[in-house]
């Protein structure tokens, strides 16, 4: 058996990889048992097709015939046409005598095939292992279930609701915003459609972050647009899916201007165990709350069996975008994240595991919604893009970056499942503050800020407005800090001077100022540098009256917001200092 090897291999030596691949192929074609062909000779021979040179028509073939084996489709010749086909869709290429590919076609069953450029780019820039992944992603969009008969019903089904999706989209309404694709994006009904071609399944995309200036110097945490396709899926359950248009036309709409839909009852309907599906892209972390609702939308039941569930602020630090983001781990539970801001500023920010392992804020990553139905679609997206809203909020407080100098320190901690607060020493005296961050949907954001002596309505509106502009926390806590300077710094009136001095009888902060060409900062000299000790009375509790901040905050039953002995950072300092004054 050596001395044949050897000879063998004496023999091909010198050959070509022309007559090397074509020896293999015709091993192939000889396989005892067509049906189970040998595994060893078939790797070698995709091996060999990777270092091939497809410099001829037949060379062409062989590899398209081997991508549409590995991908479970069928492979027929025609002269110059290859044909890879599936189920619900083939594949038209046109190849010519030197191996180059004169265009490409796709066509669903019963449609007509329609050229696609992509597909052809990537063949003639002989780009194989993208073409092999993009006909992958055909192959899920029309890998619908059951037999024939049933697919193709299904295959109507998922068109008559593209159509209806396509009317949701075209319906008037008022701009809310200055960027047209961002307010279409964000604010439309349905958000952006991109119709459904023959190479890619029907998309929405529904959510992106404002690109406000104020937010170009901090690394983005989440793609630039988060999108949804639409597409059909088995079911444990059977559910009916129309088999018509359900929008009369022309629609006639109701009070809040969405179409009045056919009743299931009228129209025509047919049960499968199959649902339509929103495919997420990329997949979003979400609250358990957020979870039911979606359910409450659809009457559709998400089982819960393959689901992961975890704090919050885990599922996103892990799926961060940022290769630098990391978090120091201050013990077993609390986790700090330093955010590098303009003009040489460090925050950072301190999410006590305690209070974010409470039942209440258990969230899991989903990657696909089920629904039944065109109406639900519209709130399905404003649920997706509330959770969106307050997920980029706190990943904004996660974009770590290596370093233990630290400026400025703060601490968040969930308040409900819409709402979460931020602790932080005052520039303007030796205290604590809370800033509340109210998202009660991805379009109302409000912000309020506790503490003596700036309970002023202003300043509320003004914080609100830089974070809705630029839904970041350290930008917006900048902004704060800058402001509340630039209002100590303004000579006080004889009235106000005596106000002031009274309330701060107790406090004398030192204010060194940081500037850049742009923005103005401030941090109390009282602040060391390591954020764990502090000297004078900014270690005292909280100022801020149990009632009066619990009355603006709708708190979750697990969470105790804020007690006098408040946790994470700013109760080491309480304990180093080793005891409780007077409030702020």
């Amino acid at each position: 058996m050596k001395s044949i090897i050897s000879d063998l291999r004496l023999k091909y030596a010198e050959k070509t990889w022309n007559e090397t691949f074509q020896l293999v192929r015709r091993c192939m074609d000889k396989s005892r048992d067509e049906s189970k062909p040998c595994e060893l000779l078939g790797r070698s021979l995709e091996r060999l097709q990777e270092v091939f040179n497809v410099s001829s028509m037949n060379a062409m073939r062989s590899r398209l015939e081997m991508i549409a084996k590995q991908r479970g489709m069928g492979f027929h010749i025609t002269e110059a046409t290859c044909y890879l086909t599936a189920d619900l869709f083939y594949l038209e290429v046109v190849l010519l005598p030197s191996g180059g590919v004169e265009e490409v076609k796709v066509a669903p069953h019963g449609g007509s095939p329609v050229s696609s450029e992509s597909l052809l780019q990537l063949l003639r820039s002989k780009n194989f292992a993208d073409f092999s992944m993009k006909l992958e992603g055909l192959f899920t969009q029309y890998n619908i279930p059951g037999d024939n008969d049933v697919k193709l019903k299904l295959f109507a089904s998922l068109q008559y609701l593209g159509k209806d999706l396509q009317v949701l989209s075209h319906l008037s309404r008022v701009p809310e915003d200055g960027d047209p694709q961002m307010d279409m994006i964000n604010n439309s009904r349905i958000g952006c459609l991109i119709a459904g071609k023959e190479d890619c399944p029907l998309t929405i995309q529904f959510y992106t972050i404002p690109t406000d200036g104020m937010k170009t110097s901090i690394a983005r945490m989440e793609p630039v647009v988060q999108a949804a396709q639409v597409t059909v899926s088995p079911s444990d359950a059977t559910h009916k899916l129309q088999m018509a248009s359900v929008i009369p036309q022309p629609p006639q709409l109701d009070l809040q201007g969405y179409p009045v839909f056919t009743p299931l009852s009228e129209g025509p309907y047919e049960t499968f165990p199959a649902c339509f599906l929103l495919k997420l892209q990329p997949a979003i972390p979400m609250m358990l709350s957020f979870v039911k609702k979606l359910s409450q939308i659809t009457d559709v039941t998400i089982p819960d069996v393959d689901l992961q569930w975890a704090p919050l602020p885990k599922l996103l630090h892990r799926g961060s975008l940022s290769p630098n983001s990391h978090g120091e781990t201050l013990d077993e539970q609390d986790t700090i994240f330093t955010v590098p801001l303009p003009g040489d500023v460090m925050h950072s920010y301190i999410f006590p595991g305690a209070a974010w392992e409470v039942p209440a804020q258990r969230a899991t990553v989903m990657d696909n919604i089920p629904f039944t139905h065109p109406a639900h679609v519209p709130a399905l997206l404003e649920l997706l893009r509330h959770q969106c809203a307050i997920n980029t909020l706190l990943r904004s407080c996660m974009c770590a970056s290596p370093g233990s100098a630290r400026d400025l320190h703060f601490e968040v901690l969930p308040e409900s499942d819409t709402s979460f607060s931020v602790t932080f020493h005052r520039p303007d005296a030796d205290s604590l503050a809370v800033l509340l961050m109210d998202i009660s949907d991805c379009h109302q954001i409000n912000c309020s800020l506790f503490g003596a002596g700036i309970g002023d309505s202003s300043m509320d509106e003004y914080v609100s407005s830089v974070l809705k502009r630029c839904m970041s926390v350290p930008v917006t806590l900048q902004a704060l800090y800058s402001k509340i300077e630039q209002i100590t710094s303004t000579p006080l009136s004889p009235s106000r001077t005596s106000t002031a001095e009274a309330e701060n009888d107790h406090s004398s902060p030192s204010i060194t100022t940081l500037t850049d060409a742009n923005t103005t900062f401030s941090q109390s000299a009282a602040v060391p540098e390591d954020g764990f000790t502090i000297s004078g009375s900014a270690c005292y509790a909280m100022s801020v009256a149990k009632s009066e901040l619990l009355s603006e905050i709708n708190t979750s039953p697990a969470v105790n917001p804020y007690p006098f002995a408040p946790v994470g950072v700013f109760s080491h300092w309480i304990t180093n200092n080793g005891q409780l004054s007077e409030l702020i």
